[in-house]
């Protein structure tokens, strides 16, 4: 189950990667795309988390064994989520911006 959950992980977050890449083509924004691009964040942050609560004080890595109380499992969310947020308000005020001027 561990190493399912992070492959799921490391899917995702390649997943994202993908998506968030090619959610601009041709200048433009392809919102479907984009928000499957967040969506993947989401779900990554998520499959961390749960990573972090099936097996964290056990051992088996060093990482998610820091993730040993309450409020760390809870940094984990909250990094997600400002990250998605960061990369959000990247895309609005610098990339689409600049794709608008180069029409």
């Amino acid at each position: 189950m561990y190493n399912f959950l992070w492959m799921v992980a490391a899917g995702l977050f390649l997943a994202h990667v993908i998506l968030l890449f090619t959610a601009f083509p041709n200048s433009q924004l392809a919102r479907k795309r984009y928000f499957y691009s967040h969506l993947t964040l989401w779900l990554t942050g998520l499959t961390v988390f749960a990573l972090a609560v099936l097996s964290s004080r056990n051992g088996q890595s060093a990482f998610l064994d820091y993730f040993n109380t309450p409020i760390k499992k809870g940094m984990i969310i909250g990094f997600t989520l400002t990250l998605s947020l960061v990369a959000h308000t990247i895309v609005r005020l610098v990339v689409m911006p600049l794709m608008s001027k180069s029409r």
